[in-house]
């Protein structure tokens, strides 16, 4: 049955295209920050290791929250992992060795992702009529923001 919450079908079916995308960088960028957690090394091992693991936790929540979002607006969440490469913003990941260049690498990728939700929120509420996804996704660009954050401050 479709949902009956006063987004026309067809907005609604725009809405889930942009937060499939998200949800493929969220995707994306959570199996990079565990092969971070994974593989890193070095004197900050111990912080780091932690760090990334807590990072990791933070974004599974949000890839599940996401795919929720597309769900209730009707759609097919996307979770097949060519389809996650196929439709991901990031840039291609180097495995990274040293524990400084993963989190450079990492902090690009959640400034990427800020840089795009900062830019759709406006269409998903002014053009799609979309409230409710707008302000979703403004949560999300706050987490984000935190965890560049956090990133930023061990540079």
């Amino acid at each position: 049955m479709k949902p009956n919450i006063g987004i026309s079908e067809a907005n609604a079916a725009e809405v889930c295209k942009v937060l499939n995308t998200l949800l493929a960088d969220e995707i994306s960028l959570y199996a990079r920050t565990r092969t971070c957690h994974w593989n890193v090394t070095g004197p900050a091992f111990s912080v780091l290791h932690k760090f990334f693991e807590e990072q990791y936790e933070q974004l599974d929540t949000i890839v599940d929250d996401v795919a929720e979002r597309v769900r209730m607006l009707g759609g097919m969440a996307i979770g097949n992992l060519s389809h996650v490469v196929d439709s991901t913003r990031l840039a291609p990941y180097r495995e990274e060795t040293g524990a400084m260049k993963m989190v450079v690498a990492l902090l690009a990728d959640h400034e990427t992702i800020i840089r795009a939700i900062r830019e759709e929120i406006a269409g998903i509420n002014d053009k799609y009529k979309d409230a409710g996804t707008a302000d979703f996704l403004t949560a999300v660009m706050e987490a984000h923001e935190k965890m560049a954050w956090m990133l930023r401050a061990h540079t």
